[in-house]
């Protein structure tokens, strides 16, 4: 039996999990396809936006354990922004579907939540679900950084919102003291939410480019803060961190 409580007859394989994934990108794509008649380029994106994810999923996961539902909600909201990603470098051909585009950002969104109620109602906590979630709201603020900038609602400076936490990653690489773990905080949580709503704002037609710069420049500000005060504190310990 493994941790979530699963004998081995009863574990879904994680290639079944991957592949019914698969089939709600291709069904968001498809009907996505439908509806707003998006360019070529799109699919493919899509395509190895999955791929991508399915990659680190095999690596970091370990294939006798269950996937659990937990990670499995992760996953269906993973899809979902997956084709919200693909679709962002396309945002201003979207025209009428702009209000679509924002309303499944806003299921995004809502879906957030979902896994990690799953995750305690099932006991089913892991350091793996959380960096999934983590990972995914990355890309999510990414995609939605990329769709305002193709929108014309706010300059280049927009996909710093979705760059720092990547140029942190890459610090990692060569600041071993960075990798130290991060209490809990819920100064963090709220700054990426608030990331998060003042790119869907921005995303929506009646918003108009000076608003959409003002509301995301203060998005911003609050992110740099945020990083630099976590940074700081791995500063502050990283004497610490090497003796340990």
């Amino acid at each position: 039996m493994d941790s979530n409580g699963h004998s081995a007859s009863q574990r879904m394989p994680l290639a079944l999990d991957l592949v019914w994934g698969f089939g709600l990108v291709a069904l968001f794509c498809a009907a996505t396809g439908w509806l707003t008649q998006p360019p070529v380029l799109f699919y493919f994106l899509a395509a190895a936006l999955y791929l991508a994810a399915c990659a680190l999923i095999i690596r970091f996961w370990p294939e006798t354990r269950d996937f659990g539902w937990a990670n499995r909600a992760t996953l269906l909201r993973g899809s979902l922004v997956i084709v919200l990603v693909a679709l962002a470098p396309f945002a201003d051909h979207l025209t009428d579907s702009l209000w679509l585009y924002g309303w499944m950002a806003l299921l995004a969104l809502i879906l957030d939540g979902v896994d990690g109620k799953v995750a305690r109602a099932t006991g089913s906590q892991s350091e793996f679900g959380a960096r999934f979630d983590m990972e995914l709201d990355a890309l999510f603020i990414l995609g939605l950084s990329v769709a305002v900038l193709a929108l014309g609602k706010a300059g280049p400076w927009v996909l710093a919102l979705g760059l720092i936490r990547y140029a942190f990653v890459v610090a990692t690489h060569f600041l071993d003291w960075l990798n130290a773990q991060l209490p809990e905080s819920f100064r963090r949580k709220t700054v990426c939410v608030w990331q998060i709503v003042t790119l869907l704002v921005a995303v929506l037609p009646p918003v108009n480019a000076l608003f959409a710069s003002i509301t995301l420049a203060t998005a911003l500000a609050l992110l740099v803060w945020s990083f630099f005060l976590d940074i700081h504190w791995l500063y502050q310990r990283r004497h610490h961190h090497d003796v340990h």
